[in-house]
């Protein structure tokens, strides 16, 4: 069966094939600039921000030049990740970071946020040890604040795992650079796209000198901030991969302890000030919030969304409106599945660690209206979270390098032409979509 050019990411790899070099790093700084947008790259957001903090713990001032040298190297060690991703991409078919897409790497990444974090709450200093920082720099001192190798690295293991979700424009280039076969261009081409992801982390690490003053008490709460949001990020990390219960438990903690914190239990003073007052309703509002995802999880509320369902009692609508797929697991059930159908197929490649895939059952495919319009069809899904040799075949039978990826097939079980979809579409989208076929 042949790969499709008539989706979204089939439209971009054609319109840049016999682009001038200078076009095609253009386009793709541009397709950068839409990634960073995604909720894959959100994570490396706080990442970078408690980094440029944390170099200025202990009373040592970020200023400008220092805080873009530490976003620079967080980007640089990024871009240089995906080049070569891109550069094997051309060369084997594959994307390398879904490999690496499973529980282990996943806890582990989530524990590294875990250990950062417990040093913005002051329980120890990371840092080189200084047999290595005079290696690393003759300027010993400023290491402390922060090491820009230690930063570019932060910067390769957040492109490899924080990001595992493949956009429609990552998708298009690297069946680009699949279709060029040429790898120093295909690296070339997603070292920019990697620049246009980071440009707003350079503009959080240029702005950090600006906003923040040098040093004062501030620098305490603001590193506790950034623990917390470390703390965050670790939950938004492993969440795809443990219970809903787990994840309500965890955020439950995550909002009611900063919320004591801020004061959300204790009387204000007789002439408590604005900024008192403020932070004291923030404070109110996570507790509340703190406290309905605690009873959520103890009623067995299934929906992030929603903590408080499970008290409405009898069966939750995140359950009865999840479509009906079954699942295949290699390329042989698959077409023995068409062929047996007699329908139009709709099939879905989902993963645990797919956040665009978590979307689209949480807002896509719960739609009554998208259950309407599928009625009559054969809904197959393919689970490539373990990423096996069967999964990859069946992503590669269609040059997907990775989910969300959906494939339409008529009732003789050929491919829709001009219908496939790849990443994340609202209901009213997904409709449209599927208005085209009936």
């Amino acid at each position: 069966m042949k790969a499709t050019e008539s989706d979204e990411s089939g439209r971009i790899a054609r319109l840049l094939k016999n682009a001038d070099l200078w076009l095609v790093v253009l386009s793709f700084f541009g397709f950068g600039l839409l990634l960073s947008l995604t909720p894959c790259v959100f994570p490396m957001i706080p990442i970078l921000s408690g980094i440029i903090v944390g170099a200025g713990r202990q009373g040592h001032g970020v200023s400008h030049a220092r805080g873009f040298a530490l976003s620079l190297a967080y980007v640089v060690g990024m871009a240089l990740t995906y080049a070569a991703v891109g550069i094997a991409a051309g060369m084997t078919g594959t994307l390398i970071s879904t490999a690496l897409q499973n529980a282990w790497v996943l806890g582990g990444f989530s524990l590294v946020f875990v250990v950062l974090s417990f040093s913005m709450f002051g329980f120890y200093d990371l840092q080189l040890p200084t047999f290595l920082q005079s290696k690393v720099s003759e300027e010993a001192s400023h290491i402390k604040g922060g090491s820009l190798p230690g930063v570019a690295v932060m910067g390769v293991l957040s492109a490899i795992i924080v990001g595992p979700c493949v956009a429609a424009p990552l998708a298009g280039a690297l069946l680009y650079i699949g279709q060029t076969g040429d790898a120093l261009q295909g690296g070339l081409a997603l070292f920019f796209m990697a620049l246009g992801m980071g440009a707003p982390l350079l503009a959080v690490g240029l702005s950090a000198g600006t906003l923040l003053p040098k040093s004062g008490p501030w620098m305490e709460a603001v590193k506790k901030a950034f623990g917390v949001i470390l703390l965050a990020t670790a939950v938004w990390t492993i969440s795809p991969l443990i219970p809903i219960a787990a994840q309500m438990v965890a955020w439950a903690l995550l909002l009611t302890v900063p919320a004591i914190y801020l004061h959300a239990l204790d009387p204000l003073p007789p002439h408590a000030k604005g900024w008192q007052r403020f932070w004291k309703g923030i404070g109110m509002i996570m507790l509340i919030a703190g406290a309905a995802m605690l009873i959520g999880a103890l009623s067995g509320a299934k929906d992030l969304l929603q903590p408080l369902s499970g008290l409405r009692g009898g069966v939750q609508t995140s359950e009865i409106n999840r479509l009906p797929f079954e699942r295949i697991h290699s390329v042989a059930e698959l077409d023995a599945r068409i062929k047996a159908s007699g329908r139009p197929v709709m099939l879905d490649f989902y993963a645990d660690w797919c956040v665009s895939c978590k979307e689209l059952e949480r807002f896509t495919f719960s739609d009554a209206r998208v259950h309407q319009k599928l009625a009559g069809w054969t809904l197959l899904q393919a689970d490539v979270t373990a990423n096996t040799e069967d999964d990859k075949a069946l992503l590669a039978r269609f040059k997907l390098f990775g989910p969300p990826g959906i494939i339409f097939f008529d009732a003789a079980g050929n491919e829709i032409d001009n219908v496939r979809i790849v990443g994340f579409l609202s209901a009213d989208e997904f409709l449209a979509t599927l208005s085209r076929i009936q």
